[in-house]
């Protein structure tokens, strides 16, 4: 099985080291891992301020880079939504189409194609798990507390599988926490109130970590963490679901 590794660029640029553990995981379990070198940003910022319209270029690069492989992986739920529901090509429509229907986000990927059962990875941590809304309102990772039905979360049944973790049971486990992208910055306010209400959920369970699948939000509240002189981390599930 041959997989993309797809990276977003905040996490090549400010944490490398998601994009290592997520390598390694998916090379642990046996996935055939490539890293197309000329990846470039996905689009999703053009998009978010509605002009998905302009992002021809991306998805050209995008089609480019992931001919070939069978799966296109990312640890970032928003990105894959993003070329999910706007990768598009007129001179290239097939494959646009089935890159759209084989890019997933890690936790999705070892979930329900992988069907991982079993995880090699000890992290003896209490740990929060930050729902992303991409991630689970939209992607689907993860039941919805405002509908009723059975609850399921994929990314809780892999850490639920590593040896010595500790997960908090939060207040508002499916709230936003306020970055929405370019939301934070329209609305820096609001943002950092929305941010703040989740860190208090989390310092009020007593974790050590903060973890989710979407460095795009676990780097806002880790700003905030900052701020307030807190001694909580954030990790990224991958991080976790690479430890030793």
């Amino acid at each position: 099985m041959k997989v993309g590794l797809f990276i977003p660029c905040y996490i090549d640029q400010f944490y490398p080291q998601v994009g290592i553990a997520t390598l390694e995981v998916l090379e642990k379990l046996g996935m055939d891992v490539s890293y197309p070198l000329n990846q470039t940003c996905c689009g999703q910022p053009m998009a978010n301020s509605g002009f998905a319209g302009l992002t021809k270029g991306c998805n050209a690069n995008f089609i480019e880079n992931f001919k070939g492989i069978d799966y296109v992986v990312s640890p970032s739920g928003s990105c894959v939504l993003h070329i999910k529901e706007h990768l598009h090509s007129a001179e290239n429509k097939e494959q646009a189409e089935f890159l759209q229907h084989q890019t997933f986000e890690l936790c999705e990927f070892l979930t329900d194609i992988l069907k991982v059962e079993k995880i090699n990875a000890t992290f003896e941590h209490r740990v929060g798990f930050h729902n992303s809304c991409h991630g689970q309102r939209m992607l689907g990772l993860s039941s919805m507390s405002e509908k009723v039905g059975e609850r399921f979360s994929k990314p809780l049944s892999l850490l639920k599988q590593v040896k010595g973790l500790e997960l908090a049971e939060l207040n508002r486990n499916d709230e936003c926490c306020g970055f929405g992208g370019t939301f934070c910055v329209t609305e820096e306010a609001v943002s950092v109130k929305m941010g703040k209400d989740r860190v208090a959920d989390h310092l009020s369970k007593k974790v050590e970590y903060i973890t989710g699948g979407d460095m795009s939000c676990l780097m806002h509240l880790e700003g905030i963490l900052k701020r307030q002189k807190s001694e909580v981390k954030i990790i990224h599930i991958a991080e976790i679901l690479n430890s030793k």
